[in-house]
Order: structure tokens, then sequence, then C-alpha cells
């Protein structure tokens, strides 16, 4: 058994049979969703998930990964050398839930924004790959993104994005800021301008191909439809 932070069990049941009360027996509990959130790009160690959940204690996102484990959402592992460290990953049941998460973050654009938004990579990146459309007729690109301390892959092709952990071994461009100033560029690329100016961005090779998918997020996605810019 775990416990929330006020030592209240946290396995507790519904008592009912519906289908989407026994899902919420399993993923309904506070922080629980948006750890699964986070890992749907890839998995991710401890640190990187308490770094991204930084409004929960360690205490409580440790028990939210016990539960989901316990419940068969996430697997616990250990990275070959030479990393050789201990990621969560979702499992094959867990990863069911993306189309889920996905459509219930559309879901919510709807709602009011709490009173001082954060954003984090995970949000963004998952914004990105969710309303980056390229026009098919452009050619295919590679990106090496760093947000936050972590590395990604951005990669274009046939009108899809596509995101993975990790750098690209030759990447045509490369990327780095912070979470807020890429959430901005996905409503007005413009602002990418002025970050690379003021040093809250560098950047090298294929500008074009950057510009290309900071467009087609921003044809998709009307002002303030998106993750929050601080």
């Amino acid at each position: 058994m775990s416990y929330r932070e006020d030592n209240v069990p946290t396995n507790r049941s519904y008592g009912d049979g519906c289908g989407i009360a026994r899902a919420l027996d399993v993923v309904g509990e506070r922080w629980a969703l948006l750890v699964v959130r986070e890992l749907i790009l890839g998995p991710q160690r401890f640190t990187d998930l308490r770094q991204s959940l930084a409004s929960a204690s360690s205490n409580l996102v440790a028990d939210r990964l016990r539960e989901l484990t316990e419940r068969g959402v996430v697997r616990r592992h250990r990275l070959p050398p030479p990393a050789a460290s201990w990621v969560y990953e979702l499992t094959d049941w867990g990863r069911r839930l993306e189309p889920i998460v996905i459509a219930l973050g559309e879901w919510g654009l709807r709602a009011p924004f709490p009173p001082q938004p954060t954003v984090g990579a995970t949000s963004v990146l998952l914004f990105l790959r969710t309303a980056g459309r390229p026009d098919p007729g452009d050619p295919p690109s590679t990106g090496r993104v760093e947000l936050a301390g972590r590395v990604w892959t951005v990669r274009t092709a046939a009108g899809r994005t596509e995101i993975a952990p990790g750098g690209p071994p030759a990447p045509e461009y490369d990327l780095r800021t912070d979470p807020a100033t890429l959430n901005a560029a996905l409503d007005a690329p413009d602002t990418l301008d002025t970050a690379l100016r003021d040093g809250r961005a560098t950047f090298s090779g294929d500008r074009g191909a950057l510009d290309r998918l900071l467009r087609a997020v921003a044809r998709q996605s009307p002002v303030g439809e998106h993750p929050p810019q601080p």
C-alpha cells in the first residue's frame, strides 16, 4: 500500500464495474496521468521526472510511479552500459493511454489557465508532434533540439513530425533553448529571432528546415490553443 503526503492510502477503488471507473482506479490519482504524459516520448530517470513535475514532491512522484508499476502501466529497468541508469517507461498496456492523454489535452484547451502556468519540455514537444503537420511536399529534415538539459530528435517527413529522445547522428540543425521560448515560437515563429539575439536560444545549421516546421505548427493552431506561455 502506498500513501499520499497526508498519509491517506491511495489504493482506493470506486467499486464500480464500468470500464471508466476501473480505468480511474488505475490512473485516477492526482499526478498519475501527468507521469504518463512525461513517459509518452520515451523512458525517463526519476530525476528527469522529478524535474518535469516540479510542483510535486519527490515522495509523491515516487508514490505515483510505484502505484503505476504495481498496476502494470509503468515498468522500471536498467539501461545497458555505458548509461547503466534506472529508468521508467510505459508498458505496452500503458502505451495504449497515449491517444487518450492526447485527446484529453485537446479537450482541455477550452479550460481556463491556472494563475501562474508553467510549461514543460514534454508538453511542448507533444504539442509540436501533434500540431506539426509540414507540407507533404517539403523535403524531410532531422534536427537536434535541446530543452531543459535534455536532447531530442525531431524528424519531419511526408507531412508528419516524429520526436524521439536522444540526438541524431547527423542533424541538419541544432536548436538549444528553454520550453517557454520554443512554445512562444510555435505560436509566433518570428519570436525566435528575438530569442536568438538576447541569448535565450542558440541555433546552428539549416534555418529553413526549422522555419518550415515552426510555420507548419503555427498554421494548424490558433493563438492560445496550446501549452501556455509564462
